[in-house]
């Protein structure tokens, strides 16, 4: 079986960790520097993963301030 990219393992964690409540509507993500460290990848996947949850509808990206969950 394949691996899983590292941008989908990423933003299926994210995604778990907003349908379990771990994550709420408003709460801000970590930068992408701290999600690297946290998933051990570059930069790349992390970026990646954010534009796949932001294409679902599940968080939006503001300049300067963070990439925040929105509420549904």
């Amino acid at each position: 079986m394949p691996r899983m990219p590292d941008y989908q393992r990423i933003a299926n964690d994210i995604r778990s960790k907003i349908g379990s409540g771990e994550l709420k509507p408003g709460d801000r993500l970590p930068s992408i520097s701290q999600l690297q460290k946290q998933y051990g990848v570059s930069a790349q996947p992390v970026k990646s993963a954010l534009l796949v949850l932001q294409t679902e509808g599940l968080v939006e990206g503001h300049q300067g301030r963070g990439v925040f969950v929105i509420d549904r």
